[in-house]
């Protein structure tokens, strides 16, 4: 897939001196406009505006919450790993990935509202080219249109919507 360059000191000055971007798309502000997969009372799954690999996707407690050791029940933060795990599940269909990456990103310097980055690493890729290196977006985000974006967040939630538990 093509790739685009990105403007990451724009993405950092952002995050440090705007507003919490997942809570303005879970408030509905259409300038934090994400395609979304799924939410439930309590999570909301969607995809990175700035792809490094297809399919790649943050989840998130609704709620802001800034840290997972004390800001979470031991109740909540299994439901939430739930809630990645059959993300995981969906995307290793979606795109017969050769693994899924898990991470929890993000400071009190900024993007402190937790989430959870869920990422697919197509099969084939070569090793150099995996994991950190996959996931940065120094080396170019994915140039997807609006359209693409839109037809990947279908794919994902009718797998995501099939694993129903």
């Amino acid at each position: 897939m093509a790739r685009q360059p990105f403007d990451l000191a724009g993405l950092v000055l952002r995050s440090q001196h705007g507003p919490c971007f997942i809570c303005g798309l879970v408030s509905g502000d259409s300038a934090y406009a994400h395609h979304v997969i799924a939410e439930d009372d309590d999570h909301i799954v969607f995809l990175s505006k700035y792809p490094t690999l297809p399919g790649y996707t943050l989840v998130c407690p609704k709620a802001h919450i800034e840290d997972l050791a004390e800001d979470l029940t031991p109740a909540a933060y299994l439901h939430l790993q739930a809630v990645v795990h059959r993300v995981a599940r969906a995307l290793k269909q979606v795109f017969a990935a050769e693994r899924i990456y898990v991470l929890s990103l993000g400071s009190q310097d900024g993007n402190r509202h937790l989430h959870w980055h869920v990422a697919p690493l197509p099969a084939g890729v070569p090793y150099a080219q995996q994991q950190y290196h996959a996931l940065m977006a120094e080396h170019g985000v994915l140039k997807l249109s609006d359209a693409e974006m839109a037809e990947m967040a279908g794919r994902i939630r009718r797998a995501f919507d099939d694993l129903a538990v």
